[in-house]
């Protein structure tokens, strides 16, 4: 199957190129940016040799939805989508900080747990909970922004301000800002019959000073669902829930003997092992959304996404 792993796009008018883990984003005049969404799949801060069939498209598209219906509550970077895995949108400068907010117990946060801690990012989490309980009010962990290549690392808020990281007006207002999209995109997965345990936003500030939300929003790859139906039962008999994030991923790398951790190398993908993970990816796309997903013409995706960016920025 094609797969968008790298691109090296020349736009009209462009400045500059940055490589993300998984995005590309191409900095042009007039404080444009065009971020494009590749196939690569990243885990435990390390991406895979092998890219997902239609992963861009799932992940650009969920996210635009989920900007179009939170752009009421909080304003965004986001102008066009082009191409099936291209957004178009306002240059910002981002904050060094990932707002991670959570509303259960789940993934990283009960790892900690289950290793004795009950203070996360300075937050402290209540004695006698078991990995996938809710939280009595959802809790924000911040996490260092890394570079690519280096693992992100969790930070309080009071390390945040005392290193000059975010100023503590605008601190207040992410912290508004991540509350309210959760709010929101709680709502959302409610009514997809979908729990949205836990997700990670990203801010920027425009050459005006506006803070707006940028990267992705409440896509499986920033953030972790549960399917509501059933719930309670599995957390009463200790069983483990059902999930639509890439936590599945994980799961198969870590029972292949891979974390990320230094000496470890990732295991071999097979073509059959690819398939099912972009057909997973396919199914949260449809369980968040709530639609079906149409497959984008991928037979030469680099000159489809030229073709579709050049002709919206010449408008």
């Amino acid at each position: 199957m094609n797969t968008l792993m790298s691109t090296d796009f020349n736009f009209p008018g462009q400045k500059s190129v940055y490589k993300g883990k998984v995005r590309e984003v191409y900095t042009l005049e007039d404080d444009v940016l065009v971020m494009v969404a590749t196939d690569r799949l990243s885990a435990f801060d390390v991406v895979m040799p092998k890219g997902i069939p239609y992963k861009g498209q799932i992940l650009n598209q969920i996210a635009t939805k989920m900007m179009e219906a939170t752009a009421d509550i909080v304003p965004n970077w986001l102008m066009a989508t082009p191409d099936p895995n291209v957004a178009v949108g306002k240059a910002c400068k981002p904050f060094k900080v990932e707002m991670v907010i959570r509303g259960y117990m789940s993934g990283h946060a009960a790892r900690e747990y289950k290793a004795g801690k009950r203070l996360l990012c300075g937050v402290p989490m209540p004695e006698g909970m078991k990995e996938n309980d809710r939280f009595p009010e959802p809790i924000i962990t911040p996490a260092t922004k890394a570079e690519k290549g280096d693992h992100d690392e969790d930070i309080s808020k009071e390390d945040i301000l005392k290193r000059g990281i975010v100023s503590k007006d605008d601190y207040e207002v992410l912290e508004k800002y991540t509350r309210a999209l959760f709010q929101r995109g709680t709502e959302i997965a409610a009514k997809r019959g979908l729990i949205l345990v836990d997700t990670k936003y990203e801010f920027g500030k425009t050459k005006d000073g506006e803070i707006v939300l940028i990267d992705e929003i409440h896509t499986p790859d920033s953030s972790r669902y549960f399917y509501a139906d059933g719930y309670e039962e599995r957390q009463e008999k200790g069983e483990p829930q059902k999930q639509l994030s890439k936590e599945f991923v994980r799961q198969w790398l870590i029972s292949n003997g891979f974390q990320g951790l230094e000496g470890q190398s990732v295991p071999e993908m097979s073509d059959e092992y690819i398939e099912s993970v972009s057909n997973r990816y396919i199914e949260l796309y449809e369980n968040i959304t709530g639609e079906q997903f149409v497959k984008s013409d991928i037979s030469n995706l680099q000159e489809r996404i030229l073709s579709n960016v050049t002709t919206y920025l010449a408008k």
